[in-house]
């Protein structure tokens, strides 16, 4: 009986190593909620700007009507707020992630972990790019659920080399993306869902489910 539960024990710690060799498993609930809050402060900031309710549609004709220079500081704004939304989001996710990599004694930079960011990267960069010619062009309302989109196919693309989890994340944004394109006068609320209240289910979940117990 001792020799089957050793075993056991044995073929455990074997799917174990194969399991951290292949997928990066440092990511932390704890990023995801706190990208899910500053999400959730850009949105506000934007509402203000925009002087929205929270569940006010959104005249996009009001962008379109607007002149060189009305758009070009509503352009810059957007710019430094959604900057300011990524750059806290990354640093909140290289901390917590840093952070639980230690406490498991796992590498946070390898193999697996670059695989992941490249595969990763390459929907998000491709998005960026489009989001910005949607931006130039005055094709303000497409780009919320172009972000969520391609934000979700990132997410699919890379849960390859991390938790499944982050695949479900990444088809309930394409989702919400895809119902944005119909009701577009609502696309900054679904944006603010996707991106702020999404992320912050998701890493409350994620952290009673993987490092709570850890």
């Amino acid at each position: 009986m001792n020799n089957e539960n050793e075993q056991l024990e044995a073929l455990s710690e074997i799917r174990s190593m194969m399991e951290r060799s292949s997928r990066f498993i440092s990511l932390s609930g704890l990023s995801g909620v706190a990208a899910g809050v500053f999400a959730l402060a850009g949105a506000a900031l934007v509402y203000n700007h925009l002087h929205l309710g929270i569940t006010s549609a959104w005249d996009y004709n009001e962008v379109i009507n607007m002149t060189n220079a009305e758009f070009s500081n509503f352009f810059f704004f957007l710019m430094v707020t959604a900057t300011g939304v990524l750059l806290a989001s990354l640093a909140a996710g290289i901390f917590f992630t840093v952070r639980k990599a230690k406490v498991a004694r796992l590498k946070v930079w390898d193999a697996t972990a670059k695989r992941l960011v490249i595969n990763m990267f390459i929907p998000l960069v491709a998005g960026g790019l489009f989001c910005l010619s949607l931006l130039m062009h005055h094709i303000i309302g497409v780009v919320p659920p172009a972000v969520l989109i391609f934000y979700g196919l990132a997410c699919v693309n890379a849960s390859k080399y991390t938790l499944h989890d982050v695949r479900y994340l990444g088809l309930i944004e394409i989702v919400l993306g895809l119902i944005g394109l119909v009701f577009m006068e609502y696309s900054l609320l679904l944006w603010a869902i996707g991106f702020g209240v999404l992320h912050i289910i998701y890493g409350i979940v994620m952290y009673y489910k993987y490092e709570r117990l850890d």
